[in-house]
């Protein structure tokens, strides 16, 4: 199992056993199956309470990541890692044209801002989005991993430049390192961070880490969007198959919201995100499409929640047309009032403990 300089794996998770893992390990789809399914149960009894909607309508969310990519927009770019926030032009562009596309539609899209991108000289793009009535939350300002243990995990930039955080915990600097997110977005854009995203996504959440919930509450944040199920992904340049799309949607129905002890909500991350697909396995755009559908389809049929996973710095690259928004948005056109796409707000208004 390859590993970047932080220790972070190849996927999208920056702790814990993730999907990049899959196919990799030599773990036999039915150890892993029965391993998830146990894991599952365990990480039930633990992480706190599932929440159940209100009502049956669908709720379907689609979400960008405003963040560079490493690997995009061509392969061995990694000094992303370094400037995560260093928006560049046709990453602006396909966010600002996503957004434009989907409120034609009826919807919205939730936004997750890194937010040191506020230090470029126009943020007049990221303004637009959210006068047009769609949701920007708060990212982090560096991309910081909030389950760090030393000063060094929690960013590149401060493995790099570790005068910048000398001295500090790795709790002080991921809660100010969250905080000043939200004052960017407030001060430089006008901004009022809704909600937050952890940057990776992790297999348990925050289940065992009631020292990040709270800090999450105390900072104002009532719900978080930090899971991310593990699942199988298949092999690298192999095209996937059925028993691959099936357990995608075995951890779609995994990645319902549910509530912490502490009071805090998750809303978990859908799969199968696109630095999964594209970057780690290097799936076409048409086993992505249908690996979005079928959990898509899921979420309708049972009056679930799906929140897709994007990053518009990966997506330009492989999905320039909007293939994957479009189909999203076609699905619930056609299921009519049994689905509805929000943001992650309504989502997390939506549920209460059952």
């Amino acid at each position: 199992m390859k590993h970047d300089a932080l220790g972070h794996n190849s996927g999208i998770s920056n702790g814990g056993f993730t999907n990049s893992d899959i196919g990799n390990s030599g773990v036999s789809r039915r150890a892993f199956l029965a391993g998830a399914a146990a894991a599952a149960s365990l990480a039930t009894s633990r992480r706190g309470v599932m929440a159940a909607p209100q009502d049956s309508t669908a709720k379907i969310a689609i979400t960008l990541d405003l963040e560079m990519s490493r690997h995009y927009p061509r392969r061995g770019m990694l000094e992303w890692d370094y400037q995560k926030g260093n928006l560049d032009e046709p990453t602006k562009d396909y966010s600002v044209r996503a957004a434009e596309l989907v409120r034609e539609r009826g919807g919205v899209i939730h936004f997750f801002c890194v937010a040191r991108v506020l230090e470029q000289p126009d943020v007049g793009w990221l303004k637009s989005i959210s006068e047009a009535g769609h949701p920007v939350g708060n990212h982090t300002y560096d991309h910081v991993n909030v389950l760090a243990q030393t000063p060094e995990e929690t960013q590149f930039r401060f493995r790099r430049s570790p005068w910048l955080v000398r001295g500090q915990a790795p709790a002080d600097i991921i809660r100010e390192n969250i905080r000043i997110a939200a004052e960017a977005l407030r001060d430089r854009a006008g901004i009022e961070a809704c909600g937050f995203r952890t940057p990776g996504g992790f297999a348990d959440g925050l289940s065992g880490r009631e020292d990040v919930q709270q800090m999450l509450l105390e900072l104002g944040y009532p719900w978080v969007s930090s899971r991310y199920v593990r699942h199988l992904s298949g092999e690298p340049h192999v095209r996937p198959g059925e028993d691959v799309f099936a357990d995608i949607v075995r951890a779609q129905q995994q990645s319902q919201p549910f509530v912490y002890p502490s009071g805090l909500i998750e809303i978990p991350m859908s799969p199968i995100s696109d630095v999964t697909a594209f970057r780690s396995h290097f799936w076409k755009l048409g086993d992505f499409l249908t690996a979005i559908r079928r959990s898509v389809q899921w979420a309708i049929d049972h009056g679930g929640v799906f929140d897709f996973l994007c990053h518009p710095s990966c997506m330009v690259v492989e999905d320039p047309d909007f293939e994957t928004v479009k189909l999203i948005c076609d699905m619930v056109r056609d299921a009519g009032p049994r689905a509805e796409i929000c943001g992650l707000d309504r989502i997390a208004a939506s549920v209460t403990a059952g």
